[in-house]
């Protein structure tokens, strides 16, 4: 495709050609409606002249008859710029005036018209026109007064001249501002069209360009880089559990392959084999935990979580889970706190909240609950309330907590620090709350209880809430 043919093709070429042909009828309306009413102004006024003249030479003719009438007419006829006048019997015999010629039968019917006419010594063979009123006196006498309109159609000509250069020197202007704004708009889109062949071909880094102007062009860009953030992430996010899974489901696969391979070998009773069955069993039952986990976190990382979403108060759902949790805390020493304010509406799916809480809770009771040197149990405390316009669901503890350093690494997946390997677990928890918060428009934040650790679920507030 040629330069020319690529550029008569874009959008904002045929936009321009668009707005040329409004415009171009909008000016054309406009200069007609102009044009209209000036010659409508323009026969107005002659008309009140011929009026005039009707009204005095009639005048004239009841005072002093037709003689009297004749000599006025042949006075006006010899002044500069005089009307058009016609005095004829009622047979059609002219009397005077400076008409010399009209088509038939104008003098027959009286009123007002627009006639040609020629005057008495003119040899042009082309008539002229005027705007004529006939008139009959008494006796039968048949009176024309007029006037050329000559003047009605040069101001015409004007008037259309002006339409026609007007509207040429637009169409020149509007189709050379087009064809500047579509070669900026379609080298804008060249480029970015270029950015994302690179992009396509393997460059995932790439990004498109943005002018800065703030105009729809830099919109769609900021939004496409976006897009491609998240792309980016996701893929980053795919190649990580794909290592994660080649490597923290090594051990346990491995781990699995081996007791089934010693219970072959050693086992001798039934009782030997049913106890490696157990076990078995229990460590495929992990297996298929983390991947659960790990379909679930992909899902809600995706925005496709398959509960509901719907109104209800996330004071009921921290009570509720820290209820559950009371006797696992009682049952491991640990006091658990909970101060839960009233009141707290969001929007979103209970139950992803819920285990997200869960997930909390559970890892501040597993790896929050040290005791302090004087041997007494620290406790583990839930907080919730608003903060502005926000839900914030608090899980505190008073155990080792974790720096600062590896607060935005142990919310990926399989992430575990190293006083926390030797407790079960698969680094899984804090990344599927942080998934569910994201998929709720929150975060979680992890913070410094000093000491120990405070893990911040913050949630919008529910549209059209008090805050």
């Amino acid at each position: 495709m040629t330069a020319l043919g690529k550029l008569l093709r874009t959008t904002a070429f045929k936009l321009s050609v668009a707005y040329l042909v409004v415009f171009v009828l909008f000016a054309g309306f406009i200069l007609g409606y102009v044009a209209w009413n000036a010659r409508r102004v323009l026969d107005d006024q002659i008309m009140g002249t011929v009026e005039a003249e009707i009204t005095g030479l009639a005048e004239q003719y009841r005072i002093g008859g037709i003689r009297r009438l004749v000599g006025v007419i042949d006075r006006r006829t010899r002044e500069p710029s005089a009307s058009l006048y016609l005095v004829t019997t009622f047979s059609g015999e002219r009397l005077a005036g400076n008409v010399g010629a009209l088509p038939a039968g104008v003098l027959d019917d009286p009123g007002i018209r627009e006639t040609d006419y020629r005057r008495n010594d003119e040899t042009d063979p082309v008539p002229r026109r005027a705007l004529v009123r006939v008139f009959v006196l008494q006796g039968g006498f048949r009176l024309l007064v007029g006037r050329d309109v000559e003047e009605r159609e040069r101001l015409g000509q004007v008037i259309r001249r002006a339409l026609g250069l007007s509207l040429g020197l637009v169409t020149v202007l509007a189709c050379l501002g087009g064809w500047f704004v579509t070669r900026r708009v379609l080298k804008r889109v060249d480029a970015m069209t270029d950015t994302t062949r690179t992009i396509m071909a393997g460059d995932l880094d790439g990004r498109l360009a943005i002018a800065g102007t703030g105009d729809e062009l830099d919109r769609l860009a900021q939004n496409l880089n976006a897009m491609l953030d998240r792309i980016g992430e996701l893929m980053a996010g795919m190649k990580e559990v794909s290592d994660n899974i080649a490597h923290d489901l090594k051990t346990p696969l491995t781990r699995l392959r081996n007791r089934a391979e010693e219970a072959l070998r050693t086992a001798k009773t039934p009782e030997d084999y049913a106890r490696a069955l157990e076990s078995t069993i229990e460590e495929s039952d992990n297996l298929i935990r983390i991947f659960n986990a790990l379909l679930m976190i992909a899902r809600l990382e995706a925005g496709n979580a398959a509960q509901p979403m719907e109104d209800f108060d996330a004071a009921e759902v921290a009570r509720g889970v820290a209820e559950l949790y009371e006797a696992l805390a009682e049952e491991a020493g640990t006091p658990l706190a909970v101060e839960v304010a009233d009141d707290l509406p969001v929007h979103g799916s209970r139950e992803l909240i819920g285990q997200a809480l869960a997930n909390l809770l559970d890892n501040a009771l597993k790896y929050g609950a040290a005791e302090d040197g004087m041997n007494e149990p620290t406790p583990v405390a839930v907080v919730a309330g608003r903060n502005a316009n926000r839900v914030e669901i608090a899980v505190t503890d008073r155990g080792p907590g974790i720096p600062e350093g590896e607060r935005g690494r142990v919310l990926e997946r399989f992430a575990r620090l190293e006083g926390a390997r030797s407790k079960p677990g698969f680094g899984l928890g804090l990344s599927l709350a942080a998934a569910v918060a994201r998929l709720h428009g929150g975060e979680l934040r992890l913070e410094d209880n000093a000491p120990g650790l405070r893990a911040v679920l913050s949630l919008p507030l529910k549209a059209g809430a008090a805050a």
